[in-house]
């Protein structure tokens, strides 16, 4: 039987900063999970992702750390080819009865966001509009633009928040509470530097890097 990817999310009490700060109380005792799946061919180098997820009555909360090479980074537009860049993407389907329509929050490692939510992958989607996206705050550790591309090993963080009450204009929402599941996939990827890569948390097989593919999205269980 094909391994199941489950990650548990805990709920968060008290207030958070929002700043990219792997190392901060907020997150010391959450687990983390290593993004180290790939697609496609094995990247010469390849790079050590980690993640970590809480939740709270009216938000979800990330971070993302990477210890990376050649990193580029130059979209710095919402909505842009972000992917193209250093980037961490989250896929989720946050409606329990409907886990094949999911967003895609894919943001670079300068900060800059892209936000769909997905109905039929690859063919029907809506594209989040920027002043909506905006709701999510953002944190991050390198410069809104990377170029040229830093090939000598960096260590970047991406922290961010987003709101419940956002997702609930485009999806219907199963609410974060112990006992809820979600489906979901968390991702790294950099398509346009010296070291294309397309890094996994669950096993994806495809014959061909796709990360909208929710049949092979794992488990996360808010607890």
């Amino acid at each position: 039987m094909p391994k199941e990817f489950v990650y548990k999310v805990q709920q968060f009490t008290g207030s958070i900063k929002i700043d990219a700060d792997w190392s901060k109380s907020a997150w010391k005792n959450v687990n983390a999970i290593d993004i180290k799946n790939h697609m496609g061919s094995l990247p010469v180098f390849f790079p050590g992702v980690k993640t970590k997820m809480m939740y709270d009555n009216e938000n979800l909360y990330l971070i993302f750390n990477v210890k990376d090479r050649f990193v580029r980074c130059i979209t710095n537009e919402i909505n842009g080819p972000v992917w193209e860049d250093s980037c961490v993407e989250f896929f989720f389907s946050p409606d329990e009865e409907h886990p094949e329509k999911y967003f895609n929050l894919e943001i670079n490692c300068g900060g800059t966001p892209l936000m769909h939510y997905n109905l039929v992958p690859r063919k029907d989607f809506i594209s989040l509009f920027p002043a909506d996206i905006k709701n999510v705050e953002i944190a991050h550790t390198l410069p809104q633009i990377v170029e040229p591309e830093i090939k000598e090993p960096v260590d970047w963080t991406v922290e961010y928040r987003i709101p419940l009450d956002l997702l609930r204009k485009y999806s219907n929402v199963t609410a974060p509470r112990p006992g809820t599941e979600w489906r979901a996939n968390f991702y790294k990827i950099a398509e346009k530097n010296s070291n294309p890569h397309f890094l996994t948390w669950t096993e994806v097989k495809n014959p061909v890097p796709d990360f909208h593919l929710p049949r092979f999205f794992g488990k996360i269980k808010f607890i």
